[in-house]
């Protein structure tokens, strides 16, 4: 194994790290959390210069693209300083956030000037009722009002995520579709994953597959497949007569693991070698016992290497498999 590189053992390089800087959140998606939840004590959440020391330790082993994720990320406070910090790496060519949107009108053009490279933003629906049942305390117009803040902060690319589930928003495929298309935006549309075990739906029966999704999409529009290759597990598609590219995230339906490039740290320090396994390496410990120590946290990275399984397999029936929720995953 090269010393500036991590390599599994199934020859994967991790070039892509999902952080996590808080498992809180301003809303309660069906699909990502219960309606009441009990979150993390402070003490366990690694502080923003932890966080910092992980991302360089990152750099320095072959990693060029970091999202920060959540929970919601800009409800952490001083989240700015991270952006600046990790922006900064030499290694990381980009700094990337998924939100849900709701504090982009405050923020969107700080975080563009500290090094924040690209946005996606959660949309599931553009019905203002239907919003507020799937995320039951947000409003879709501050959603709105923050993907606008990101188109004027000059952000070069920004994405929609869209969670679709039958018979909750999959009558809003065509009306997302037709909205990315207006703003110039890219958009994603992704398979609703087990993760955490919930009772506002039954998984099994609201699972929309990506191709369920694409032929919807195919009724109106006529879709070009592309070999193009953001560095995630998204499958990209070309419109005909447009430049908005649409991707399909399919953890259930076309499994993506043959050449996983990722890795995802929790905010209390857990580095999830895969999304669908329970394989992980407790790097909060590592930075709390070894103050400043990045050579021990590169070599515990390495080492973690070889606990990354070949692929993650999420049932068919939706039965639930983690028990940890999405929120405390990392979206």
């Amino acid at each position: 194994m090269s010393a500036n590189r991590l390599i599994d053992s199934f020859g994967r390089q991790v070039t892509y790290v999902r952080l996590s800087v808080t498992d809180r959140c301003d809303f309660r998606c069906v699909y990502c959390m219960s309606e009441e939840m009990t979150f993390l004590p402070r003490e366990q959440v690694l502080t923003l210069e932890e966080m910092a020391l992980i991302g360089r330790a990152f750099s320095e082993l072959g990693v060029n693209k970091i999202r920060l994720t959540g929970g919601e990320p800009l409800v952490r406070n001083n989240l700015l300083h991270l952006v600046r910090d990790l922006g900064a790496l030499p290694g990381i060519t980009n700094l990337a956030m998924t939100t849900n949107g709701s504090q982009l009108p405050r923020l969107a053009k700080d975080l563009r000037e500290a090094g924040l490279k690209s946005v996606n933003i959660s949309l599931d629906t553009l019905d203002a009722e239907q919003f507020t049942l799937l995320t039951r305390t947000g409003k879709l117009d501050r959603v709105l009002e923050g993907i606008q803040a990101a188109r004027e902060a000059g952000f070069p690319r920004i994405k929609l995520n869209a969670v679709i589930m039958k018979g909750r928003n999959d009558d809003q495929v065509l009306a997302l579709v037709t909205f990315a298309r207006e703003q110039g935006v890219d958009i994603s549309f992704i398979e609703e994953m087990p993760l955490g075990d919930i009772d506002e739906h039954h998984r099994g029966e609201t699972l929309c597959t990506s191709e369920e999704v694409r032929e919807l999409i195919s009724a109106r529009y006529e879709l070009v497949a592309s070999t193009e290759n953001s560095g995630g597990p998204s499958r990209y598609y070309h419109f005909a007569d447009h430049d908005t590219r649409i991707g399909f995230i399919s953890p259930h339906s076309h499994n993506f693991c043959g050449d996983c490039n990722r890795v995802r740290v929790t905010s209390e320090g857990r580095l999830l070698l895969c999304l669908g396994n329970e394989h992980s390496v407790d790097l909060r410990a590592v930075v709390r016992g070894y103050p400043g120590d990045i050579d021990r946290l590169k070599e515990t990275l390495h080492e973690a290497m070889t606990q990354k399984p070949e692929r993650h397999f999420f049932s068919a029936e939706g039965d639930v498999e983690i028990v940890r929720f999405m929120n405390m995953t990392g979206g």
